[in-house]
């Protein structure tokens, strides 16, 4: 996918949130960042199943995902439906898979 940090796919708009994967979820999606437009990704179910259609080529990463704990800047989305969280312009979601230990 190239440069993380620039992980800007051709065609994207302006308003987008920032991705980051971390452990497990880094190693299952072969990134540790990516951008995503806010018209494939307004509220944070829409952001996961966008990820999992980028990265369908990757089939761990939809079981990954759907054990990771998510933030959105820094407020946990917990218990909350993800359909429920909305997000915004320059957001920035963590996907968190469990740490072993923790």
């Amino acid at each position: 996918m190239g440069d993380e940090a620039s992980a800007i796919r051709e065609g994207e708009t302006a308003q987008s949130v920032v991705v980051h994967f971390w452990a497990a979820a880094r190693a299952a999606a072969g990134t540790g960042q990516e951008r995503v437009p806010l018209d494939e990704a307004k509220t944070v179910a829409d952001l996961l199943e966008t990820v999992r259609r980028r990265h369908a080529d990757r089939p761990r990463l939809a079981d990954v995902l759907s054990v990771c704990s998510v933030l959105v800047g820094d407020r946990p989305v917990g218990t909350t439906d993800p359909a429920d969280v909305v997000l915004q312009d320059g957001d920035t979601v963590e996907l968190l898979p469990p740490f072993a230990g923790g």
